[in-house]
């Protein structure tokens, strides 16, 4: 049995942050929960998809982030508690349909669970997507820890429901992805029947006085939050300096504070509820400091909203000296962790920290580039990317017109990288390769002649290359749409997609196929399997020489999923006599420009070898090898 599903109140468990916030929801009753999949938030719908159908709720992946919030916003219109999660990049998505519904309100219970990703460690960037509070005037919350994350879900659902309206609730990586124990609740027994009151309209109209409304429910937040137990004050009566804290943050602290032993002198202000702040229990804070540290991820938010409550009562204050990102204390990109927090914090006290040990230091150094030696981001061993790219370099050098190509995020992204051999020329936000292309495909009759091509993902695909996809269409824009099909939503996970042949849950769901969207728009398209490598560069080519708008799809499924169905194509074997290594013309293509994982340099042999462990069979080495060294052959089963 699953943890999320075990209906034992009291008892103590381990769980990564994003089942404990999905755990949190279960026990405030939820009944329909959506997102679309993406890192640090995907674990939220994936735990919640494996018990659904033992609960009774309705979970799916949806096509985008903005049809996942309409989803869920259509069962809070229908009385019921309603989940939605995603990324940072996600509520940009989502922000369009945000930014009316909360003038709207719903009648049920509506969470948005967004995790942000500090430092950008799987995104394009590290946006703080705290400021959509501030902007569409909804309560915000965030968890500090695992537990808290479980109890805030709950809290954010009783909130919502109070105030009918969206409540906000922010992770960040190392809450969503780290482990804790957590405090199981009960699970209710009952679920709401859904009904929409005909007698209810939810409708943000032109000239209608919406706003007044808003902010009357943001007031009554604001005196919610005053007395809510996820805001606390640690520390001395009349500190040497107040930290104020949210997120993340907060242990971080809390741990610095103690390793340095200023538990004295260093008073502690953990805000849970960040927007709006707590007005009074700030304030209340402030009354006892002349120095106030801000520590939090990733934009000076909290930091900024004191400031604004401060300006305002100042009059009643002592002076403070604020510290924190605008200062230059607090770095004001990336992510925290507790030796930054350390450091930042002993500078602020006066602390000498001591030297380091020099030969300490140099036996670290050498330990780490001994037994941890630097490796560059590259495709899995056997990925159909790999494949992809090396035919796109190759049909682009054989056409010897300069084309571009315009990529995306996914995992595809790393061919801005030498991995994927430096094609893409451009990464943004999902979609946005085609976008471009469609846009760079119009320049011809300007006077350009350089070739447009896009990549992107079978899931890029069905969540934003469409609409640029049919403006193509419409405008005869010049450019090849290449769609990387790898059979799922391989970057985050794997989850299933449009054109898959299940859903959430594992039930079967009817596919919608790519290349049937594409030919319904009169587009010339083309399926093939990039693996028949010699075929693919011809085909790139052939199309490249054809003008308007066309659609390659290459399919070959993901080498992760393949390996757990343990199948492989090929038998892969390197005929040392024939490998000639750095003599080779070719100047160890294979370890040197293709490197693949399951290819290895033996220095001492000063040959190319097989790496059996990591190797897949795909096979496409040996069609790569300028001398025939590297061999494939059917596997004997």
């Amino acid at each position: 049995m699953s943890l999320l599903s075990l209906d034992a109140p009291g008892k103590e468990v381990l769980l990564m942050g994003n089942e404990a916030m999905a755990r949190g929801a279960i026990e405030a009753g939820i009944s329909v929960a959506a997102a679309y999949p993406g890192n640090p938030s995907s674990e939220i719908i994936g735990s919640l998809a494996e018990v659904a159908h033992q609960l009774g709720i309705y979970v799916e992946w949806s096509i985008n982030e903005k049809v996942a919030l309409e989803v869920a916003a259509a069962a809070a219109s229908a009385g019921l508690n309603a989940l939605v999660a995603m990324k940072q990049n996600g509520l940009n998505v989502a922000s369009d349909f945000l930014l009316n519904l909360n003038l709207t309100g719903v009648p049920g219970a509506l969470v948005l669970v967004v995790c942000d990703d500090p430092s950008g460690i799987s995104s394009t960037n590290e946006q703080d997507s705290r400021i959509y509070a501030k902007l569409a005037d909804l309560p915000l919350l965030e968890p500090a820890t695992f537990h808290e994350a479980k109890d805030m879900i709950a809290q954010a659902f009783a909130l919502s429901r109070q105030l009918g309206t969206v409540c906000l609730l922010r992770s960040v990586t190392r809450i969503s992805h780290a482990r804790g124990n957590v405090i199981l609740g009960s699970i209710p027994k009952d679920r709401m029947k859904p009904f929409f009151d005909l007698n209810v309209r939810l409708m943000a109209l032109p000239g209608a006085p919406s706003h007044p409304f808003v902010h009357a429910r943001l007031k009554q937040a604001g005196e919610f939050f005053e007395t809510s137990i996820f805001n606390r004050y640690e520390g001395p009566e009349h500190p040497e300096l107040l930290v104020i804290t949210c997120g993340a943050g907060y242990l971080f602290s809390q741990e610095a504070i103690a390793i340095l032993g200023l538990e004295d002198r260093v008073g502690l202000l953990k805000i849970g509820t960040t927007w709006p702040l707590p007005e009074q229990v700030v304030l209340r804070c402030l009354e006892r400091a002349t120095r106030v540290l801000f520590i939090e991820e990733v934009d000076p938010i909290l930091e900024n909203n004191v400031k604004e409550l401060y300006a305002d009562h100042n009059e009643n204050l002592p002076r403070i000296s604020f510290l924190g990102k605008k200062t230059g204390d607090v770095p004001d990109v990336g992510e925290l962790s507790p030796g930054l927090v350390i450091d930042i914090l002993s500078r602020v006290m006066g602390i000498s920290m001591g030297d380091p040990d020099p030969a300490r230091t140099q036996l670290a150094k050498e330990t780490l580039e001994k037994f941890s030696p630097a490796r560059s981001l590259a495709f899995c061993a056997g990925c159909p990317h790999r494949a992809s790219f090396w035919a796109i370099k190759t049909a682009l050098t054989l056409d010897g017109r300069n084309g571009v190509l315009f990529g995306d995020i996914g995992c595809y992204a790393l061919a801005v990288l030498p991995t994927g051999f430096s094609q893409s020329r451009t990464l943004h936000a999902m979609g946005s390769g085609i976008g471009m292309a469609c846009g760079f495909g119009m320049l011809d009759r300007l006077g350009a002649d350089q070739p447009a091509l896009a990549v992107c993902g079978d899931s890029t695909f069905y969540h934003a290359a469409i609409p640029a996809l049919i403006n193509g269409v419409h405008h005869a824009s010049n450019f090849l749409m290449i769609v990387l099909d790898n059979s799922a939503t391989a970057m985050t996970g794997f989850q299933p997609h449009p054109g898959s042949a299940v859903d959430a849950v594992g039930v079967k769901a009817k596919p919608v196929l790519m290349e049937e969207i594409c030919r319904s728009l009169g587009l010339k398209t083309v399926v093939h399997d990039p693996f028949n490598l010699r075929q693919t560069i011809s085909i790139i080519w052939e199309l490249l020489q054809e003008s308007g708008p066309r659609v390659l799809v290459l399919r070959q499924e993901c080498a992760l999923v393949r390996g757990k169905k343990k199948e492989r194509r090929f038998k892969v074997s390197v005929n040392p006599r024939a490998c000639i290594g750095e003599e080779c013309g070719c100047s160890r293509l294979c370890t040197r420009v293709f490197r693949c994982p399951g290819l290895r340099w033996n220095s001492v042999a000063q040959k190319t070898e097989i790496d059996e462990a990591v190797c897949t069979g795909c096979g496409v080495c040996a069609d790569i090898c300028p001398a025939g060294a590297i061999q494939k052959e059917q596997p004997v089963s």
